[in-house]
């Protein structure tokens, strides 16, 4: 893979990441509905060098150096790998020609990341079975991953433009 197409993914990651991000924020603002505090996130990666990968309360658990930095650069770093992803599996296309529906049908198939490894490691179980309002965390999570497919079929609308111009 060339340097522009790695950048172009790294685009897309990041702007997808950033459209959940504003999809997050706007249902903070709008409606109250909290999102994954990124500092929790940091906090379960930097617990892992110390060979603890599950936690019964994340949010009990010792806080950990820099691990709201930490959180907001793997949250991002997780889109970046999930483009990354799209891109092998779709051979390049998602960046030349990105299409709407395989963009979003991804995005919606990333949630078996925090269903299965992400809540269970952070304490909320399978699917958030153990948070307060299992259904809304599960909706919640299924609509964020749902931006994130939009972000990756948006954020590579340019970046295909710029790679085809520059071919």
């Amino acid at each position: 893979m060339d340097l522009q197409l790695v950048l172009g993914v790294a685009a897309v990651g990041v702007g997808a990441t950033l459209v959940m991000d504003l999809w997050n924020l706007f249902l903070r603002v709008a409606f109250g509905i909290p999102s994954l505090d990124l500092c929790l996130l940091g906090r379960w990666v930097g617990h892992m060098p110390k060979g603890t990968f599950r936690h019964e309360r994340i949010s009990g658990a010792a806080p950990t150096a820099g691990e709201c930095v930490v959180g907001r650069a793997v949250h991002y770093a997780i889109g970046v790998g999930l483009a990354a992803a799209l891109a092998v599996l779709t051979a390049g296309e998602s960046l030349l020609r990105p299409a709407f529906l395989p963009a979003l049908l991804f995005g919606l198939v990333t949630v078996v990341f925090p269903f299965f490894v992400m809540q269970p490691a952070l304490g909320l179980g399978v699917a958030s079975a153990r948070a307060p309002d299992p259904t809304r965390a599960r909706l919640k999570s299924l609509m964020s991953h749902a931006a994130f497919g939009l972000g990756l079929w948006a954020a590579a609308v340019p970046v295909g433009r710029y790679l085809g111009a520059h071919a």
